[in-house]
């Protein structure tokens, strides 16, 4: 992959999207992006750019999340919505195996399923969404030799009220790592017009360019692109408290701010849900009537479920001030140990589709107060 300072920049029309989505499904890719609907902005798959959600944008506060209209008819002017890229990369329900009696020796014989993949194109993958892309494909032991999905990635230039990548290293801005798309758009708008800086990391990406009419970067678009990642970073609406999380954590299990979440935590599961790199799941076997067929069927399951800790004997965290810590501690703390990284991109879905509006980066700060300042920094 080219380094940023070398990396082929071009220019193309917001018309010219239509032609990046046709060129995508030309090169047998199929093509999935942001759309509006159900007074949201989910994923599904692109017929053409008219699906993308043109001039509308997003309001979020905690427990809060809005559709707004947008003056600029800008394309990609929104935050994240309640859907992520796991849905496609780490199904929410899909069977293992199934499995049939045979009539004759009376034994099940198992089948696994015969899955046919799919050459996906993700379209507007947020760079918060690219870094949890690949947190989460470290955490499914995934062949990072193996190919993935095609990545047109958006650097963002409007942040959410909720949004804090910024603090966790993973945006607003892709681009100046040159790490993990194929191709990455910053939306211009403006006097010059609506157009979008294209910037290609790697063949793959160009081949799907030289196939889009185009023009090359000036150097003022350039610059233009980098002003607005340069603004967006200064208007994270949240912030991490300035301190070792993996310390302070480790430090605040007996902390009181546990019994204070707890009182307001439903214990839902919607913030893992969301939560674009949580991956725990759970299997489950099931028979039809006649109890000659048998499936293995594998879902998305949460750390918020009492069950889920459940042991021979019962289950370990009973509580939801247990659960909450389990779930603050792993993603913050010893997600590190396991994968070398946080399991938090700072992508805000947390917040605002907690039902009781809980902040991660209150709770975080909150504790971060308890402990006193040598023992944590």
């Amino acid at each position: 992959m080219e380094p940023s300072t070398t990396a082929r920049r071009a220019v193309i029309t917001a018309e010219a999207l239509d032609d990046v989505l046709i060129a995508l499904t030309a090169a047998g890719y199929q093509p999935v992006g942001p759309v509006v609907r159900d007074s949201a902005i989910v994923l599904d798959a692109l017929g053409s750019a008219a699906d993308l959600p043109h001039g509308r944008g997003t309001e979020t506060s905690p427990g809060h999340y809005r559709l707004r209209d947008r003056s600029d008819g800008a394309v990609f002017g929104h935050s994240t919505g309640p859907q992520s890229w796991k849905q496609y990369l780490h199904p929410a329900r899909r069977k293992l195996w199934s499995a049939d009696r045979d009539p004759a020796s009376g034994d099940f014989a198992p089948e696994p399923v015969a899955e046919v993949p799919v050459r996906y194109a993700f379209v507007g993958v947020r760079p918060c969404d690219l870094a949890a892309i690949r947190i989460l494909n470290r955490a499914l032991r995934r062949d990072e030799n193996a190919e993935g999905p095609f990545i047109v990635a958006v650097e963002c230039g409007d942040p959410g009220a909720t949004c804090f990548c910024a603090s966790t290293g993973s945006g607003p801005g892709c681009t100046d790592s040159g790490e993990g798309y194929d191709l990455a758009l910053t939306e211009l708008t403006g006097s010059a017009g609506h157009r979008f800086l294209v910037t290609v990391g790697t063949a793959r990406g160009a081949s799907i360019l030289d196939a889009v009419p185009h023009a090359a970067a000036p150097q003022s678009a350039v610059m233009t692109a980098r002003r607005i990642v340069a603004e967006a970073r200064g208007r994270m609406g949240r912030t991490l408290p300035d301190t070792d999380l993996r310390v302070l954590l480790a430090r605040s299990a007996e902390a009181e701010r546990w019994d204070d979440v707890a009182s307001r935590c439903l214990a839902c599961g919607n913030c893992t849900m969301v939560c674009p790199t949580c991956f725990c799941t759970s299997v489950e076997d099931t028979t039809d009537l006649t109890g000659d067929h048998a499936e293995r069927w594998e879902s998305w399951d949460s750390c918020f479920d009492i069950d889920y800790s459940y042991i021979h004997g019962g289950a370990v965290r009973t509580s939801a001030k247990s659960r909450y810590r389990q779930w603050l501690t792993h993603k913050f703390g010893t997600w590190h140990d396991q994968f070398g990284s946080s399991g938090c991109v700072g992508c805000g879905r947390c917040i605002a589709w907690c039902p009781v509006g809980i902040d991660v980066t209150e709770e975080l700060a909150a504790l971060d107060e308890t402990i006193e300042p040598e023992t944590a920094r």
